[in-house]
């Protein structure tokens, strides 16, 4: 029942605050087209660093994985149907970003657990869509990836599937020893 009331806020925090401020700064910082196939580059990284963390929960974070990736699908036709994309291409484009989804998964897991080389590679081909020529900006985008896997691994599990927060780190870190420094969640009367 716990987890069943926080799934809507956990998405909601994922998808609108994180998200679209995400998506701004990476359309600013690394050029990336304003369009709704950047939105869901960002979206998936950011999908699958949540996916990473909660299936350290068992049972009810394996639940959370099926529901928060159910919601991003939701949220991508959501936003196709608003950018009048025709149902046609809408299905084109979601069977795509489908394969792609499951891709990026497999590749950013490959990244995490390896060393930063291959990190960059699957930010490379998946976040770039193998379009960075810059080498600082990938370096970046590793540093960004690992600091919040590190930052959201720290998070006390029982929190994060009572709350459904995750406070993720800005791009770029004026304090990097702030990484160590988990912020813990405030309760009010009713437990929440």
């Amino acid at each position: 029942k716990r987890i069943k009331t926080t799934l809507k806020y956990f998405i909601f925090v994922l998808n609108t605050r994180v998200l679209n401020l995400m998506f701004m700064l990476c359309v600013a910082e690394f050029a990336l087209p304003d369009t709704l196939n950047s939105w869901f580059l960002v979206a998936q990284l950011h999908v699958w660093m949540c996916l990473v963390r909660m299936r350290q929960e068992g049972r009810e974070g394996k639940y959370m994985c099926r529901y928060i990736v159910h919601s991003m699908w939701e949220d991508v036709e959501q936003r196709s149907k608003i950018m009048g994309i025709d149902a046609i291409h809408r299905k084109e484009a979601l069977k795509a970003m489908t394969e792609t989804f499951y891709a990026a998964i497999f590749g950013y897991d490959e990244g995490i657990m390896s060393d930063d080389c291959v990190l960059a590679a699957a930010l490379w081909r998946n976040l770039f869509s193998r379009q960075c020529e810059d080498p600082k900006q990938l370096e970046l985008m590793v540093e960004y990836v690992r600091k919040q896997m590190q930052f959201i691994d720290a998070l006390d599990g029982d929190d994060l599937l009572l709350t459904g927060e995750v406070k993720w780190r800005p791009l770029v870190e004026e304090n990097a020893q702030s990484i160590l420094k988990v912020v813990r969640p405030t309760y009010n009367d009713a437990g929440l």
